[in-house]
C-alpha cells in the first residue's frame, strides 16, 4: 500500500485539510499505516502535480487560510485501478526478529528482559487496539456507509488476531526460558 493511495482513498469520502487527514490517519489506519504530518504534505504536493487531486484555499479572517483537498476523477481512477490489482507483495521485514534470530548470543536474563520488553509491548498495542472502535465510528459517521466501516474494523480485527499472536509466542518463549528449556551454549 502507499500513502499516495491511502490519501486518494480518504479524499474520495469528502474533501479533507491536511490537518484533518493526519487526524484520520492517527484514529483509523495508524495500526498499519503510519504517516507523520510532513509526510502527508509532501504526498498532498505529489498528487496535486500529477493531477489526482485539486487544492482549494478558503479564506479565513481569524486564522491563515485553509487549504482543503479534493480528489479529480484521474484520482478516482488511480485509486480504483490500484485497488482491483492484485495486492502488492511487499517483503516483510522485521528489526524485532532480527534481534531475536541473533539472541543465542545473549544470556539467558538477557533474552528474557528483551521478551518481557516485547511481551509489554504487545499488550499496550492490543490495548490502544481496543480502544480504536469509538474512534472509527467517528469517521464511519462522515463516511455513512456499513459497508466502508465493516472493512475498517476488518483491518482491525487483523491487527488483533496478530498481537494476539505475538503475545503468545513471547509467552512461549518466556516460559522456556524460565523453565530452563532454552540450550545452553
Amino acid at each position: 500500500m502507499s500513502l499516495d493511495h491511502a490519501i486518494l482513498g480518504f479524499l474520495n469520502y469528502q474533501p479533507f485539510s491536511g490537518y484533518d487527514l493526519k487526524k484520520i490517519f492517527d484514529t483509523t489506519v495508524r495500526h498499519f499505516w503510519p504517516a507523520d504530518q510532513s509526510q502527508i504534505y509532501r504526498t498532498l504536493g505529489r498528487l496535486a502535480g500529477q493531477g489526482c487531486i485539486r487544492m482549494e484555499k478558503i479564506e479565513q479572517t481569524s486564522r491563515p487560510d485553509r487549504k482543503v483537498y479534493h480528489i479529480t476523477e484521474a484520482g478516482r481512477r488511480e485509486l480504483v485501478g490500484w485497488m482491483t490489482t492484485a495486492p502488492p507483495n511487499d517483503p516483510a521485514r522485521s528489526a524485532a526478529l532480527v534481534q531475536v534470530f541473533f539472541a543465542g548470543q545473549l544470556t539467558d536474563k538477557q533474552i528474557l528482559a528483551k521478551f518481557e520488553e516485547f511481551a509489554f509491548m504487545m499488550r499496550g498495542i492490543l490495548k490502544l487496539y481496543d480502544d480504536l472502535p469509538e474512534k472509527l465510528d467517528e469517521y464511519a459517521q462522515v463516511v455513512g456507509s456499513p459497508r466502508e466501516t465493516f472493512f475498517w474494523r476488518s483491518t482491525l480485527d487483523l491487527g488483533k488476531r496478530t498481537m494476539r499472536a505475538n503475545l503468545e509466542w513471547a509467552e512461549h518463549i518466556i516460559a522456556q526460558i524460565k523453565k530452563g528449556q532454552v540450550p545452553r551454549k
